[in-house]
């Protein structure tokens, strides 16, 4: 019996761990287009890029396993087709694998502006990407431009602002982090970001990039023109707009694709085919609604739950119940530590019951109707902990709320 695990993911390795752990025994075929494991993200974006850990120390963490786990780990070959009907994975090096299953786990790809980037912009979200910018940080550029004010955006700025950098945060909405958070919120971020000396320019998109020519013909940014006429000099530019699921590969395999695989409950796409991670769009029981989430406990969760449903299928026994979580990330950003569990919407009521915005201390709650969709905290990781083992029990307001009674 033969499993195929596209991504060396998290949520991918998470895959294989699990598979050897519920005890199967079969070939494990694990392809992932990059030479090297990829690494543990959150660091990237903090310590590593701080220049506080050296890159070694960012290592996925099932990398020290792999030998153990038996796998057929063939790194730098890229799935580039596959016929769902037949689980026929065609391969970048030109050989073709038959699998009795497979958990698609390719992540995502940052978005980038269009057109030719001169030198000096740059996404994160590898460690090469990591050690570029990183390298070009170290030359102590007179501005660092951030272009997105999303979770990545805002790291990147109070990381760079960390080392002494001259910052500018831009970003198209009316406060940082509007998809994730009500307004009064995303207005904190912003204050948090002028309070450390970052200026914030919201509510206006990016025209283009200008840049200069150097004596040998290269050319390297200089510049970020906005949709109002106005040019932030930058010599360092790092675009945040947010990413793109990896499905390219899968047009034409028969699985349907919809901002990621369209999975159901269970995580299943098709028969022995499950997705998991950045990927994955499932119907969360839990909130009624159908989603994609970017953050790594649930790469984590779900590539465990993936692989164990599609084990329990290939044996034939009983499949689990449907995956239900509370989407779950943290957030370091200066001497803030930001942690939010489930999924609130920008429409729902904000209720305080510990500390306050103006303190920079204090713990959220996201009301609607009878229902908490969620709990955002500031340095106040013990109640978001407990109210986050509330909310997997039950999205209850009343049973949320009794976390402050």
């Amino acid at each position: 019996m033969t499993v195929v695990i596209a991504g060396a993911s998290l949520a991918g390795l998470t895959a294989a761990e699990t598979l050897r752990a519920e005890g199967y025994e079969g070939a494990v075929i694990v392809v992932d287009p990059s030479t090297t494991i990829p690494a543990d993200r959150p660091p990237l974006s903090k310590q590593v890029l701080a220049g506080e850990w050296p890159p070694e120390k960012a290592q996925h963490r099932a990398a020290a396993r792999v030998p153990e786990l038996a796998l057929d780990l063939r790194l730098g070959v890229a799935a580039t087709a596959l016929d769902a009907a037949t689980r026929s994975v065609t391969l970048s090096d030109g050989s073709l694998i038959s699998a009795d299953g497979i958990v698609l786990a390719m992540g995502a790809a940052p978005r980038r502006l269009p057109g030719n980037q001169p030198a000096g912009v740059h996404v994160l979200r590898t460690m090469d990407d990591c050690l570029a910018l990183r390298s070009d940080l170290d030359k102590m550029p007179a501005r660092v431009a951030v272009i997105g004010a999303g979770f990545i955006g805002a790291e990147v700025a109070a990381t760079c602002r960390s080392r002494g950098l001259e910052v500018t945060l831009i970003e198209v909405a009316p406060l940082p982090l509007g998809r994730v958070l009500p307004g009064e919120l995303g207005g904190f971020i912003a204050d948090l970001h002028r309070a450390h000396g970052v200026e914030v320019i919201l509510g206006l998109g990016v025209e283009g990039l200008d840049s200069i020519t150097g004596t040998d013909g290269s050319q390297r940014v200089s510049g970020v023109r906005l949709t109002d006429g106005n040019v932030v000099s930058a010599e360092v530019v790092v675009v945040g707009i947010g990413v793109v699921p990896n499905t390219g590969w899968l047009e034409g395999s028969g699985l349907r694709l919809d901002n990621g695989v369209t999975c159901d409950a269970t995580c299943s796409a098709a028969p022995a085919i499950v997705a998991a991670g950045d990927v994955a769009s499932w119907p969360n029981p839990l909130y009624d609604e159908v989603m994609r989430v970017e953050q790594w406990e649930n790469a984590i969760e779900q590539g465990e739950y993936a692989a164990k449903r599609l084990l329990a299928e290939l044996q034939g026994t009983e499949l689990p119940a449907p995956f239900a979580s509370i989407p779950w990330f943290w957030s370091d950003q200066y001497d803030r530590k930001i942690q939010m569990a489930g999924r609130p919407s920008s429409s729902d009521e904000i209720i305080i019951p510990e500390g306050s915005i103006e303190e920079q201390r204090f713990v959220a709650l996201f009301r609607r109707g009878d229902l908490c969709t969620g709990v955002l905290g500031v340095n106040r990781p013990r109640h978001v902990m407990q109210v986050r083992m509330k909310l997997t029990e039950s999205l209850s307001w009343d049973s949320a709320f009794s976390v402050f009674a």
